[in-house]
């Protein structure tokens, strides 16, 4: 479970959505930060169908995204000027729809197989990837195999992964991978897998594929209970894995681009994004960004949300919706630095640079 956000000087202007482009498929691969509901269509205890996830969604009503609202992905089809894209194992997914995109994504899953092994039925990487090739399929009935190809090489693509493999595997209690190997070692390692990951993401046809790396992990609500928190410190180990793997990620798509010799890979520094309105919540209009609006014990950071759990009436005053996931308002203000953010936030470019230079192709 990853995190992101902003620098600019008013938090209550967001950017207008663009018009243009707005044909552009959008696929989303990863875990829980972008899933929008696939989970629930699996035998998996990693779900968000139950109130009071999805309270101030358009429907009110739960949907599968582990947000009070909207998520990652659709405020991004938001801005982009497209529609939200559906899970792809939704059956509402079919005909023209199909054109719009795909959300691949699944709550749980890591770079790692091993990660996630507690929540049983997930959408691994390696499925997901598997989806989109029958997705091509699909939508080659619809359109021919040429005009899917332009689609597809033509889209958008968000890929989040990373956080899991250390909050649901590494530093889980007994966690083998744990005892096995250091931090730099394991980060390595992830890194590794996460190239050949990339590689294949590349294979099946993206050619514009937006990576988030780690939030601070130590400083989500979860992990300041585990740790124990006196007064909200972030957790110091858990900070760690973020500074040591997200500088690999970023020399990693470095390296992909220069051996590609194009810049198909673009990084989202969930770090600083986030980091922006953790260390200065008022800044951003938040009262905290320690404690989750909705949970249980200290911080709000223990177990999961419930219909049971201690729930904020603001949700708004909160950056933090649950113990690892930012709320709506949060999310807004990281698609705003991936909109417009410099290379602080998004290398070698945001995404209205992105939008604009393929305009032209």
């Amino acid at each position: 479970m990853s995190t992101l956000l902003l620098t600019s000087l008013c938090v209550t202007i967001f950017l207008m959505p663009q018009q243009t482009n707005a044909a552009r498929a959008f696929y989303v691969f990863g875990d829980s930060l972008v899933d929008s509901g696939n989970n629930n269509y699996l035998v998996t205890t990693a779900r968000a169908d139950s109130p009071p996830y999805g309270i101030d969604y358009p429907t009110g009503r739960p949907t599968g995204r582990f947000s009070n609202g909207l998520n990652l992905p659709d405020i991004i089809s938001e801005q982009i000027g497209s529609e939200p894209t559906l899970p792809i194992l939704s059956p509402e997914l079919t005909g023209e729809k199909l054109l719009i995109g795909a959300n691949f994504a699944s709550a749980g899953i890591g770079i790692l197989n091993d990660t996630g092994v507690q929540f049983l039925n997930i959408l691994r990487i390696g499925r997901q990837f598997e989806l989109f090739q029958e997705y091509q399929e699909r939508v080659s009935e619809i359109i021919g195999s040429d005009k899917t190809q332009q689609l597809v090489n033509g889209a958008l693509v968000l890929m989040t992964l990373g956080g899991n493999d250390f909050v649901n595997n590494y530093f889980l209690p007994f966690s083998v991978r744990g005892r096995q190997s250091s931090l730099s070692e394991f980060s390595q390692l992830l890194i590794s897998e996460y190239k050949n990951i990339l590689m294949r993401l590349y294979e099946l046809g993206a050619r514009r594929v937006m990576v988030t790396g780690t939030g601070p992990l130590g400083c989500v609500p979860a992990e300041l209970a585990s740790s124990g928190s006196a007064n909200g410190e972030c957790a110091p180990e858990a900070q760690q894995a973020a500074s040591i793997f997200n500088p690999l990620l970023d020399q990693m798509l470095q390296g992909l681009n220069s051996q590609i010799g194009s810049d198909v890979f673009i990084g989202a520094n969930a770090f600083n994004m986030n980091a922006d309105f953790i260390n200065n919540p008022q800044r951003f209009g938040f009262v905290t960004s320690k404690v989750a609006c909705c949970g249980q014990g200290a911080y709000n950071g223990q177990g999961v949300c419930t219909p049971l759990s201690s729930l904020c009436p603001d949700r708004n005053a909160y950056a933090f919706w649950d113990p690892f996931h930012p709320t709506e308002k949060a999310t807004r203000l990281i698609v705003q630095q991936i909109m417009t953010g410099s290379v602080e936030y998004m290398n070698p470019m945001n995404l209205s640079t992105i939008m604009a230079l393929d305009s032209r192709i």
